[in-house]
C-alpha cells in the first residue's frame, strides 16, 4: 500500500492506516492544505474539480467537495470528466483552481488530487512545496456556518471543451465530416466513454465503443501499452475502421490503432501530431527527456528547433513557454497544444490527427511508414532496499566516455540511441528507457544498465 505526496499532488492506494495509505483522512487533510493554499493567493472563493471513473471516485470527490465547501468555497463540480476537461474549465468558470479525482493510467486500487492553478495548469515546484508545507504543518482553519460554501454542479463543459477544439484554425471539421470516419474507441471504463462520442459525434466520425461501461472495473491495465490492447488490435481490421483511437481513464494520453490492427506507438501520438502542426506553421517544440528522437528529427525537418525538459507535465510546459514552442507533450502519449490550452490533451490530439489524414488521405499505416523511425525498451526496476544514487553512480562510471545529463536522474547519449534513469514521480519505481535504431540496440541498452541494478541488489 502506498501514498505519494508530491509537489503536483497526492497520490496512492485506496484503504489501509492513515499516512501511509490515501485514506479518508489524508483526502480530507490534502485537499484542506490546497484550498488553504488557494485562499491565500486569491480572492476568489470558486474551484472546480472533476473525476475520472474509477471505484472510488465517489468517495474520493465526495470527502474533498465537503471538505472545500467547510472551507467556504463555491465548488463547481463537472462529476464525470477529464483531467483536459477540467483544466480547461477552469478559467471558464473564473475559479481560483482545481483538482482532478484521478490516477490517470494506474490501476483500480489507487487514486489521486491532481492540483491545479487559476490558469487551468498544474502548479508549480515552488506552489507544490508551499502546499506540502501547509499539509504537514496543518495549518488549516473552517469557515463558520454562516460562511460555509456551496456546490454547483455543471455537466455541460465537456461539450465546452470539444467546441473549443472544433473552432481551431488546424482542425478542419467539414473535410473530417466528408471523410466519412470509422473508428474503434477503448474507452476503459472511464469517462472517455462520455468525452470522445461527443468529439466524435461533433466531427460527424461513425465509431464502436470497446469497455464503455464507466464503472471503474478496467478491462485491462489502464496503462495504453501494447501488450493491454489485444482486444482493439482485434476489433480495427475486423471492423474496417480506419483506426483505433485509445485514452487513459483521465483522457490525457491518447494511442492510436492503426487500419491494419497494428500499434501505432505511443511514442509516435506526439511526433504524428507535431509532424501535422509544423507542416502549417514553422516554430519550436518540446518533449522530455525520456520521449523519442524523432521528434527532434521531425522539428528540424520543419525548420524548428527542438528542446527537452525534465520528465513532468508541469516541467514541460514551462520549458515550451520559455522556448515559445508551438507544440510538445511527452512520449506517453501526452499532446500539448498552446493553441488550446497548456495541458496533456487527448480529445484535441484525435481532432489534429483526423484533420491531418483527411487533408492527406493517407491510411494511419502509411503516415507511420513516413515518419523517423526509433525504438524504446521501457522497463520498470522496483526500488526493494535499492540506492538511487548508487545505481546512478554505477552506469555513468560505466558510459563516462558519452554524453550525459542530469537535470532529470541520469541520461546518457550514445550516436543511435539513448538511455534515461529515473525516480518515477507517480509510482514507487525506477524508470528504465533506452532508444535504438531497432529493438534489439533499444534492449541491449536497457540490458546494460540491468545487469548493473542485479549486481547491486541487497
Amino acid at each position: 500500500m502506498t501514498l505519494i505526496k508530491s509537489i503536483s499532488g497526492i497520490r496512492g492506494t485506496i484503504g489501509g492506516e492513515p499516512g501511509n495509505n490515501f485514506t479518508p483522512i489524508d483526502i480530507v487533510e490534502c485537499t484542506a492544505g490546497f484550498g488553504i493554499w488557494l485562499s491565500k493567493r486569491s480572492k476568489i472563493r470558486r474551484i472546480t474539480v472533476g473525476r475520472d471513473g474509477r471505484i472510488s471516485g465517489e468517495m474520493v470527490s465526495e470527502l474533498a467537495i465537503q471538505t472545500l465547501i467547510a472551507l467556504g468555497f463555491e465548488v463547481i463540480d463537472l462529476g464525470y470528466s477529464t483531467t483536459p476537461t477540467v483544466e480547461i474549465a477552469i478559467p471558464e468558470t473564473n475559479s481560483s483552481g482545481g483538482i482532478v479525482f484521478t490516477a490517470s493510467h494506474n490501476p483500480a486500487q489507487w487514486n489521486a488530487l491532481k492540483f491545479l492553478n487559476e490558469k487551468g495548469e498544474f502548479i508549480s515546484a515552488s506552489e507544490g512545496e508551499e502546499v506540502l508545507r501547509i499539509i504537514a504543518e496543518k495549518e488549516l482553519c473552517f469557515a463558520e456556518v454562516s460562511n460555509l460554501g456551496s456546490r454547483v454542479i455543471r455537466q455541460d463543459l465537456i461539450s465546452v471543451h470539444a467546441n473549443q477544439i472544433l473552432n481551431l484554425p488546424l482542425v478542419n471539421v467539414e473535410l473530417i465530416a466528408a471523410r466519412k470516419f470509422h473508428v474503434v474507441i477503448d474507452a476503459i471504463n472511464s469517462t472517455g466513454a462520455i468525452a470522445l462520442p461527443i468529439l466524435l459525434d461533433s466531427l460527424g466520425v461513425s465509431y464502436e465503443i470497446l469497455n464503455g461501461e464507466i464503472n471503474g472495473v478496467f478491462s485491462h491495465n489502464p496503462e495504453p501499452l501494447p501488450e493491454h490492447l489485444a482486444e482493439i488490435m482485434n476489433k480495427v481490421p475486423a471492423s474496417k475502421a480506419d483506426l483505433g483511437i485509445v485514452v487513459d481513464p483521465d483522457v490525457d494520453r491518447l494511442a492510436f490503432i492503426d487500419e491494419k490492427g497494428n500499434w501505432f506507438g505511443e511514442e509516435y501520438t506526439l511526433v504524428a501530431v507535431a509532424d501535422y502542426i509544423l507542416s502549417k506553421t514553422s516554430g519550436n517544440t518540446v518533449s522530455n527527456l525520456s520521449s523519442t528522437k524523432a521528434l527532434k528529427d521531425i522539428t528540424e525537418k520543419h525548420g524548428g528547433n527542438y528542446f527537452a525538459a525534465a520528465v513532468g507535465e508541469v516541467n514541460v510546459v514551462t520549458k515550451m513557454k520559455e522556448v515559445s514552442a508551438i507544440i510538445g507533450g511527452e512520449g506517453n502519449g501526452g499532446i500539448i497544444y498552446p493553441e488550446l490550452h497548456y495541458g496533456r490533451d487527448a480529445l484535441v490530439g484525435v481532432a489534429l490527427v483526423l484533420s491531418y489524414l483527411a487533408e492527406t488521405k493517407l491510411t494511419m499505416s502509411a503516415w507511420r511508414n513516413l515518419l523517423p523511425n526509433y525504438f524504446i525498451s521501457k522497463n520498470k526496476i522496483e526500488l526493494n532496499g535499492l540506492e538511487l544514487e548508487k545505481i546512478f553512480k554505477e552506469v555513468s562510471a560505466k558510459f563516462s566516455s558519452f554524453p550525459q545529463s542530469n537535470i532529470d536522474g541520469l541520461k546518457i547519449d550514445f550516436p543511435d540511441g539513448w538511455i534515461h534513469l529515473r525516480s518515477s514521480n507517480t509510482e514507487p519505481i525506477i524508470r528504465l528507457y533506452a532508444e535504438g535504431p531497432d529493438q534489439i540496440r533499444a534492449e541491449y541498452y536497457a540490458s546494460e544498465v540491468l545487469n548493473i541494478v542485479r549486481i547491486l541488489q541487497p
